[in-house]
């Protein structure tokens, strides 16, 4: 559990055996910490904390109170096997957060990158692998198998069902519940079938940093994929054709193409107006 004088753990607190504690890691009154558990240099774990193994967290993660990480996959062809959760660094995860560790039917991993914030009440099921830099809003819940790129943005309350990927710089408005792909770049909002898109999140972009020819693309892009009326291998052609096959444009694409349960593609009315002008 290496040296006792450089960590901080509340008297109250639950230390199995089988877990290593890294210097200067805080824990917090009666946090509970099992067995094959990892936690990285400078990180926290608030009070009334579960973390269950095996789990990997790294260095300088926050975790508040309440939580409850690594917990088994509430998937009912769970029979005990073995499976894993692995945290990054520089993660924010707040209080009543939920991760489930992964099953075999999904590759056995949970997986969370770095620098994500997971605000109060956010489920993750199994399997689910989300990037880097994300946030998740107040009680957003990802069903098992869900991917989220990096940079992306999911809202408070919205629902992702399984097996979805929501792509990187996506914003998906509050209440939302998805059952499919959300398109990167894009703001997407709505409920199953009457889910929408938005047009490119230029706000978000700029906020990150991309340069006003970068978000241009994005929109050319986006009128001929979605605005013209045209199929995508027309649009694709088309986007060709005006030289607009930019790293971003190109990532768009391979995210349309390899989508398996479809994504959400119906615009809102501002939209089509906007196309039809």
């Amino acid at each position: 559990m290496g040296d006792a004088l450089s960590r901080e753990i509340h008297e109250t607190a639950v230390i199995s055996p089988g877990a290593e504690i890294a210097h200067g890691v805080r824990i917090g009154p009666y946090a509970v910490i099992g067995d094959e558990v990892t936690l990285g240099e400078g990180s926290i774990v608030g009070p009334h904390t579960v973390i269950e193994g095996p789990t990997i967290i790294g260095k300088e993660n926050r975790i508040m109170g309440q939580s409850a990480i690594g917990t088994n996959p509430q998937d009912l062809k769970y029979e005990g096997e073995k499976s894993f959760l692995l945290i990054g660094d520089e993660n924010v995860i707040r209080e009543f957060v939920t991760i489930n560790r992964g099953s075999a039917g999904g590759g056995g991993k949970t997986t969370i990158g770095n620098k994500n914030v997971l605000m109060t009440g956010v489920h993750i099921a199994h399997d689910c692998h989300v990037g880097q830099g994300t946030i998740l809003i107040n009680s957003a819940t990802l069903g098992g198998h869900v991917e989220i790129a990096d940079y992306s943005t999911v809202g408070a309350f919205t629902g992702i069902h399984q097996f979805c990927r929501v792509g990187a710089y996506a914003f998906i408005g509050g209440y939302s519940v998805l059952t499919r792909d959300a398109l990167p770049f894009v703001k997407t909002v709505g409920e199953r079938n009457q889910a929408r898109i938005y047009g490119i999140n230029s706000l978000g972009l700029r906020r990150k940093n991309f340069s006003s020819p970068r978000i241009e693309a994005l929109k050319r892009a986006y009128r001929w994929l979605f605005q013209k009326g045209l199929k995508v291998g027309e649009a694709i052609e088309k986007i060709q054709e005006e030289g607009l096959d930019t790293e971003d444009v190109s990532s768009l694409i391979q995210f349309i193409e390899t989508s398996k349960r479809g994504f959400v593609r119906q615009m809102s009315g501002f939209e089509q107006e906007e196309g039809g002008s």
